[in-house]
C-alpha cells in the first residue's frame, strides 16, 4: 500500500525528481543565464553551445577551426531549430520580423552594428534573461548579455525568423 502524500509534499517529490533527471549541462548554463534549472528546456541547444565554446573566431571561418558570427548563428539554427539561414549577418537581418529586446525569445537571433559603416554587421542567438550566444572576435564562441555596456550600445533589433 503507498503513502498518500499531501499536495505539496507531492509537488516537492516531483521537483526532486525532475531536478534528478537534469544533467551538468542543464546546472552549467542555468548558472551562466541567471536562472533555475528547471528553465533550462531544450538540451539540444545548450549541448550544441557547449560543443562550440571557445571555438576561435576566424572571419569566414565555418568550422570548429574557426567560425564567424553568421556562420555560427547558421549553423547553430539548422542544427537546433531545423532553420536555414542565409551566409552574412545582414541577409539574416533580412529574412527576420524585427522585434523589440523586451519580446526576445529563446531561439530569436539578435543583430548589432559593430563597425563604422552603416548597417549588421555581428548576430548572435537570444537564448533568455538578456544572454545570447556568439561567435565573438575577441573571445570565439561565448554567451555575452545585452546589457553589457558594448553590446547595449550597439543593438538594432532582435529577428523571430520568417523563413
Amino acid at each position: 500500500m503507498g503513502v498518500l502524500l499531501s499536495s505539496s509534499a507531492q509537488d516537492t517529490k516531483m521537483m526532486g525528481s525532475d531536478i534528478e533527471a537534469k544533467t551538468s549541462i542543464h546546472f552549467k548554463y542555468a548558472q551562466l543565464l541567471d536562472t533555475t534549472v528547471e528553465t533550462i528546456k531544450n538540451t539540444a541547444l545548450y549541448q550544441f553551445i557547449e560543443n562550440w565554446w571557445k571555438t576561435n573566431y576566424q572571419y569566414g571561418g565555418a568550422t570548429k577551426e574557426g567560425i564567424d558570427c553568421s556562420s555560427f548563428s547558421g549553423i547553430l539554427m539548422s542544427n537546433v531549430f531545423g532553420k536555414q539561414l542565409p551566409r552574412s549577418s545582414q541577409e539574416q537581418y533580412l529574412v527576420t520580423a524585427h522585434t523589440d529586446k523586451e519580446k526576445l525569445q529563446e531561439g530569436d537571433l539578435v543583430f548589432f552594428h559593430t563597425r563604422r559603416r552603416k548597417g549588421v554587421s555581428h548576430v548572435g542567438v537570444y537564448l533568455m534573461n538578456g544572454f545570447f550566444v556568439h561567435a565573438s572576435t575577441q573571445e570565439g564562441v561565448i554567451i555575452s548579455n545585452l546589457n553589457e555596456t558594448y553590446y547595449h550600445k550597439r543593438f538594432l533589433s532582435g529577428g523571430k525568423l520568417t523563413l
